[in-house]
């Protein structure tokens, strides 16, 4: 009984969904394959056992669906592995399947830009309300304060390359809390994550040199374990391990 529930769910998702089980990983291939040629290059012979490869077939045609089961002969093997250019083919195919991936796991709530906070209330219910997958970086700095200017322009440039990181600036004296952030101790960085408080980093900027800039902040940061992996970065080394193979 339990055998043909799953052959039935198998059947019902078998020509439907993309990337669903090798046989969707082949035909999405087969049919990236074909709609990637420039189909006046493509001799007639390699053209039509493409779509056969490739085509979309009704789940009560058997003829049909025993073609779309099967495995590449070798024949449809060498032929789509027969150049360069297959080659060349594949590796986009590949890299595209991983921004698919990448996309589909940076799930949540994207920002892109440093939020200011107006009061302490706004500041309580941006740590208390947020998801609890997201990280928070807030800024509690004062104007005229060394080093609150350059570390508000360094997470300027970190929000727009983590998204998926809430960035948060506040001045000391709207926090409500004015007694606890005085000038001795600021810039401070605050960093939570599900409604807890997870790093506390007081006059941070004495962990950086006179001028200090984004990539230093990120560095300092990333020493703990707060950032998440760029996904820019990750696709960028997907390219790199492909282009050395």
């Amino acid at each position: 009984m339990e055998e043909a529930r799953r052959q039935s769910l198998e059947e019902d998702f078998e020509g439907q969904a993309t990337h669903t089980g090798p046989k969707g990983v082949i035909n999405d291939w087969r049919k990236f394959k074909l709609e990637s040629e420039d189909s006046d290059s493509i001799p007639p012979c390699k053209k039509e056992i493409l779509k056969q490869m490739s085509s979309p077939q009704s789940r009560d045609d058997k003829d049909s669906k025993e073609r779309f089961s099967r495995k590449m002969s070798i024949q449809e093997y060498e032929l789509i592995h027969q150049d360069k250019e297959d080659e060349n083919c594949l590796r986009k195919y590949r890299r595209q399947c991983m921004q698919d991936m990448h996309q589909k796991l940076s799930f949540g709530p994207r920002y892109g830009f440093v939020y200011e906070l107006e009061t302490g209330e706004q500041f309580l219910e941006t740590i208390e309300k947020e998801q609890k997958i997201t990280t928070i970086v807030v800024h509690i700095y004062e104007d005229g304060i060394k080093g609150c200017d350059a570390l508000n322009s360094s997470l300027a440039c970190l929000a727009a390359e983590y998204p998926m990181v809430k960035f948060c600036k506040i001045k000391a004296s709207n926090t409500g809390a004015g007694d606890r952030f005085s000038s001795d101790v600021l810039p401070t960085l605050l960093v939570y994550k599900g409604g807890e408080l997870i790093s506390n980093f007081l006059s941070v900027a004495e962990q950086f040199a006179e001028e200090f800039f984004a990539g230093d902040v990120e560095s300092f940061l990333n020493e703990y374990g707060l950032l998440p992996e760029r996904e820019i970065h990750a696709l960028e080394q997907t390219s790199m391990e492909e282009d050395v193979e």
